[in-house]
């Protein structure tokens, strides 16, 4: 495994057109990004239909398809946990609308998740529909809870990621479940 500066410099020769870096980057990232979709899809239960394998390929090929200069191997798993979650969400609406016949989408956050105590069952795009108001109301906090959530990082990697120290991820962690406990019940 390379060390966060030789992914950071792959990352950026890749951006600037270099494809022999992304053949380079992606043995190296894609064990970590397969990791992540494990614990995800473990998280979703029986309703989720996608492996762990294709919710990467998705997610990469959005990712791939973006225009994002990277600042960093952390910068870049949590978009690709971002694009995890669209995959999912878009996943879930097609299975809700009628001419897929429906059908409610759970997911469990348990305490690892984003921090409560107990279980807690939501609703997948109640869940999406939340995050998408808590970003308006605190676009920090929301992003910080996806990176928890839907990439399983780890504290210190996500306040490496947007920048900001260890203890005010814990504090946005807090809002973030007080806020989303309230605004799913």
């Amino acid at each position: 495994m390379a060390d966060e500066g030789e992914v950071t410099g792959l990352l950026h020769a890749w951006h600037a057109g270099d494809r022999a870096a992304l053949e380079k980057l992606m043995p190296q990232l894609y064990d970590v990004l397969r990791a992540m979709a494990v614990a995800r899809i473990r998280r979703e239960g029986p309703a989720q239909t996608l492996n762990p394998t294709a919710l990467v390929h998705e997610a990469l090929i959005r990712l791939i398809g973006s225009d994002v200069d990277w600042k960093s191997r952390s910068h870049f798993l949590a978009l690709a946990a971002l694009h995890m979650r669209t995959v999912l969400v878009d996943q879930a609406r097609g299975r809700m609308s009628d001419k897929h016949g429906g059908g409610d989408v759970r997911v469990t956050l348990s305490q690892a998740d984003i921090g409560q105590n107990g279980n807690m069952e939501l609703d997948l795009l109640a869940l999406d529909q939340a995050l998408a108001r808590l970003q308006e109301y605190d676009e920090r906090s929301a992003r910080i809870v996806e990176m928890s959530y839907f990439a399983g990082m780890q504290r210190e990697e996500i306040a490496e990621a947007i920048g900001v120290s260890v203890p005010t991820v814990d504090r946005d962690l807090r809002f973030a479940r007080a806020w989303l406990n309230q605004a799913l019940s």
